[in-house]
């Protein structure tokens, strides 16, 4: 049998799992030695270390201590992995401890954490998903069930200190044009809350001082959100210090494209069987910066869509160039108003684009002013039509029946 090689108990705090780390430095000590070649699975926290709770309030969501997250299972070393070579990653099988078969999604509030539409959503709710072999559906957004494709959002491995340095310095350069803003425009490094794995002592503080947090992708891989990175899928990782330093966590049951309700998949606990090798001096062979995957052949099969344009023209009705942020933004806020036309409220319409199977594309950007992205929403996973025809939208759920919603305290 293939051996678990680190293991959580969900009762326990990932503080006291020293496997377990939330922050990204090159000295944090790999907890396990695998050859290339070996195949071993990981259990995972889910990635607030399990703040959230399966309930029908939304304060936990208000309330969650995002100085603390991803909480990452790791860092793991590959023998022989030196900077300069790609750590090739299969993702063999995924999934959800028969203990805990259910996930949950949410959206922070603008004052703590923020999203992809926090002016028009700005306060926490939250929707809990049950999980029935590869379907889902939520008791908070009824009328729609679909097939996961499980995947870990965030995966990668560990920067070098001058790569670490050169994050550090870039983030809070931007953070510096705005430190006021709200939500901040980038996450420093915060070392009361840092978990460094086994590292303790005056390393440890410093480590924790400087450590990067795990919020953004950046060239190591990290926090990617890429929903097809699962069953079946092959990551070839820029390696930058000895061993490799491969860590793991943040699994969705599912996602669209974007995560973007930020809390936006269907967050899970879970474990991920992996196996790994090596190409000796990959990143020059192949001019590698950032990671390249192929994708699941396992896949949920949606084939028909309908498609939401948007454009690089924001809801005030002001013009940008070739804005793909503002024009994807537009589609999705397009999606939304047509959803509530179904009986669905904004927020269980925003909770659906966050976690079904959803599509983004950028579908254009070379058509001055204009960029043009699109959203492809699977009809499929409806309980009724949502096409549209002569005779008008049905009203086919009750929206009254919402998401939970966090009372400002």
């Amino acid at each position: 049998m293939t051996e678990t090689i680190i293991k959580i108990d969900l009762s326990q705090s990932p503080y006291e799992n020293d496997k377990i780390h939330n922050r990204w430095h090159p000295d944090i000590p790999m907890v396990e030695m695998v050859e290339p070649g070996d195949d071993f699975i990981v259990e995972c926290y889910d990635w607030t270390g399990g703040q959230i709770k399966n309930d029908d309030s939304a304060e936990d969501v208000r309330d969650v201590d995002l100085s603390q997250v991803h909480f990452l299972s790791g860092p793991i070393g590959v023998k022989g992995a030196e900077p300069g070579d790609l750590l090739v990653v299969d993702i063999l099988d995924i999934g959800a401890f028969d203990s805990s078969q259910w996930g949950f999604n949410g959206f922070f509030s603008k004052n703590n954490g923020g999203g992809f539409l926090t002016e028009h959503f700005p306060e926490a709710q939250k929707s809990i998903w049950d999980f029935n072999g590869m379907f889902t559906k939520s008791r908070h957004v009824p009328g729609v069930e679909f097939a996961g494709l499980i995947h870990p959002g965030l995966i990668g491995c560990l920067p070098s200190k001058e790569l670490l340095n050169e994050w550090n310095t870039r983030e809070k350069a931007l953070y510096d044009t705005d430190p006021n803003r709200v939500p901040e425009l980038a996450t420093l490094p915060q070392a009361d809350t840092a978990h460094l794995g086994r590292m303790n002592g005056e390393a440890r503080n410093m480590a924790a001082a400087e450590g990067a947090r795990t919020v953004p992708p950046r060239e190591h891989g990290g926090n990617c959100d890429i929903k097809d990175l699962s069953r079946g899928s092959k990551v070839y990782f820029p390696v930058y210090v000895n061993g490799g330093g491969l860590s793991v966590g943040d699994l969705h049951f599912s996602q669209g494209d974007g995560e973007i309700t930020f809390c936006g998949a269907i967050e899970m606990a879970g474990w991920i069987h992996m196996r790994v090798n090596l190409i000796k001096d990959g990143m020059s062979k192949y001019g590698i910066k950032n990671p390249i995957f192929k994708p699941s052949p396992i896949t949920p099969k949606y084939d028909d869509y309908l498609i939401f344009e948007g454009i690089s023209v924001d809801e005030a009705g002001e013009q940008h160039y070739l804005d793909v942020h503002i024009a994807y933004r537009q589609a999705c806020l397009n999606a939304i108003e047509y959803l509530t036309k179904f009986g669905y409220s904004k927020a269980q319409a925003y909770a659906i684009l966050g976690t079904a199977p959803v599509q983004g594309h950028i579908s254009g950007v070379v058509d001055i002013p204009n960029a043009c992205a699109t959203l492809w929403l699977p009809t499929d996973i409806f309980e009724f039509d949502v096409q549209p025809n002569t005779n008008g939208p049905n009203k086919a759920v009750d929206g009254s029946i919402d998401i939970p919603l966090a009372p400002d305290l």
